[in-house]
């Protein structure tokens, strides 16, 4: 008789246990969240605007040699407002150790 009543016990703490995984996995269901139209990033943000300070590597300069670019002024025309570029130490001690080839650049 004391073998039943165990196998019962055992039974209510299987239906419990369950009981209580499923009322967890709904607590950590995740909620949806449509994503926003890029269009609007700009007009939320309203911490973002001109003049925009430009952070530029020695990709970018590079580029820009390379095609025959104006650095500020492709910015300007790029982002249609006033910019200012921020070159940082790193980017001039590179370019210092690209060589005479890139003495254009440093300048």
């Amino acid at each position: 008789m004391a073998g039943i009543l165990g196998l019962l016990g055992g039974k209510e703490n299987i239906e419990k246990a369950a009981k209580k995984a499923e009322a967890e996995k709904q607590k950590e269901e995740k909620k949806k969240v449509t994503p926003l139209p890029a269009s609007l990033f700009l007009s939320h943000n309203t911490a973002l605007g001109p003049p925009y300070r430009v952070l530029i590597d020695t990709n970018f300069i590079n580029f820009s040699i390379q095609n025959k670019i104006e650095l500020v002024q492709g910015m300007m025309d790029c982002l249609l407002a006033k910019c200012i570029p921020t070159v940082t130490d790193c980017v001039l001690a590179e370019l210092e150790k690209l060589g005479p080839k890139y003495r254009l650049a440093l300048k």
